[in-house]
């Protein structure tokens, strides 16, 4: 009961903006139901002139429903059917992840461009978009300004690779019988799954393959997703590391490590062992539905917490890096294709 005194207003304005982003994320699936209520948080939290009553609420919801999101985006993923269908592309995913990092890092060096929204871009640029940056957010202890220049960028490369590479892969002479080597490019060059649907779809639809694109497209999008794990893993023994070393404090590897992608990790291994013993995989479709609303309501939550004004002003070396990362990821899905005789 106290927990809800405490809370329930925050909740409230979330929901408020949450609800209808989703329906016009339904409406508009290239922009997407997390972008809309970011940018609607960003402008209902300038009218508000005490937001004091708020705070708790949006606080829980900005971290600990963004955790929940992502412990239920686990039940979307069944490891047998993606590490089946997606080792074909899993050089090309390990490529792209590993070309990203490295740009974002040295860019983060070469232009000092803060470390947390450094991370947050890179892996959301080479992983999985906002999924990613869920995921990564909590691990790093970035704040919702942070958060929301990273969806920021990872959104505006979204939108221009959804739109441009359908026509990108026609001119690449990409095969217009087989959906395979575009669904690849695709799967491995866009980080957001509504932009990755979008590009592979279109594809569909010039040249008459049914969803064959798009089959091919979201298995390897799913297979990228599975590298939030060593990701974040990985991430918190550096953030360990790190404050030994700068604070002289013994902090615990077990104590820090982000429990809740061992739940993601339990969903997704429920997932496999459900469908393999015939479990129909509609079952968990209401799990990741609400993965994907806890999503926008966090970043409901991230933007009213978040000044537009400032987000404005100090985005400009994050767009770069994010325009770095993105041509960075496309030459290398391009070429690893091309050397492994895909395309």
């Amino acid at each position: 009961m106290k927990f809800i005194k405490k809370n329930w207003p925050g909740l409230l304005i979330c929901l408020i903006i949450a609800i209808p982003s989703w329906l016009l994320g339904i409406i508009f699936p290239i922009i997407g139901g997390p972008v809309i209520a970011i940018l609607l948080g960003m402008i209902i939290t300038i009218f508000i002139k005490n937001k004091s009553k708020f705070e708790s609420g949006i606080k829980f919801t900005s971290k600990k429903i963004l955790q929940y999101a992502v412990i239920l985006l686990g039940f979307g993923l069944n490891l047998s059917v993606i590490l089946k269908t997606g080792k074909q592309s899993l050089p090309i995913i390990i490529g792209t992840i590993t070309t990203s990092l490295i740009i974002s890092f040295v860019l983060h060096k070469a232009m000092h461009i803060p470390s947390k929204i450094s991370t947050l871009v890179g892996v959301g640029s080479s992983i999985c978009g906002g999924s990613a940056i869920a995921a990564t957010a909590p691990v790093i202890d970035a704040d919702d300004e942070e958060v929301a220049q990273a969806i920021s960028v990872i959104f505006f490369f979204n939108i221009l690779a959804a739109v441009l590479f359908p026509a990108f892969g026609a001119w690449l002479g990409f095969s217009k019988t087989s959906g395979e080597p575009f669904g690849i490019f695709a799967g491995t060059a866009i980080n957001d799954t509504s932009s990755v649907t979008a590009a592979a779809s279109t594809w569909d639809s010039m040249y008459n393959l049914s969803s064959a694109t798009l089959d091919k497209a979201v298995t390897v999008k799913l297979t990228r997703t599975l590298a939030i794990i060593p990701i974040t893993l990985v991430l918190t023994f550096i953030r360990t590391r790190k404050s030994k070393i700068t604070d002289g404090v013994k902090i615990d590897f077990k104590k820090s490590f982000p429990i809740f992608i061992l739940y993601f990790l339990i969903a997704s291994i429920i997932t496999t062992i459900a469908t393999g013993v015939g479990v129909p995989s509609y079952i968990f479709a209401p799990f990741k539905d609400l993965s994907k609303f806890f999503i926008i309501l966090s970043m409901a939550a991230i933007g009213l917490n978040t000044d537009i004004i400032k987000l404005v002003k100090t985005g400009g070396k994050s767009i770069f890096m994010g325009f770095c990362c993105w041509i960075g990821i496309t030459t290398v899905s391009l070429l690893m294709q091309h050397f492994l005789g895909i395309w």
